[in-house]
């Protein structure tokens, strides 16, 4: 059985207010979204770890930006990016192209736990 090529993508961006390097990413991923190949396929959210700590139980955010990717209610990619546009457009681009293996158990709790 062939996996399906996903058609679009929700993107949670773990961040923190008093992160300056999170304010930075704020503009490079709307810039990065704004790309033709990826616009209107994929939706941005942004989660402050501390307003949402709750809903990241366990889950314990190293540095920053990290990034959740996740495409018909599967996470797909979970971990920390550098804030560079073209390193964050490839790896969307790469899961907007192919039909990557589902994360483990913590990570689809984690999506769970943000929808």
């Amino acid at each position: 059985m062939f996996a399906r090529v996903p058609a679009s993508l929700d993107l949670y961006c773990l961040c923190a207010a008093w992160c300056r390097t999170c304010d930075e990413a704020r503009p490079l991923l709307a810039g990065v979204l704004a790309d033709p190949d990826l616009q209107g396929r994929v939706q941005l959210r942004w989660v402050d770890i501390e307003d949402e700590a709750d809903a990241l139980g366990d889950y314990d955010v190293e540095t920053f930006p990290t990034l959740l990717i996740a495409s018909t209610g599967q996470a797909r990619f979970l971990g920390p990016v550098e804030p560079r546009a073209a390193a964050i457009r490839g790896l969307l681009l790469r899961e907007l192209q192919s039909a990557s293996t589902p994360l483990d158990a913590e990570a689809q709790a984690l999506l769970h736990r943000l929808g």
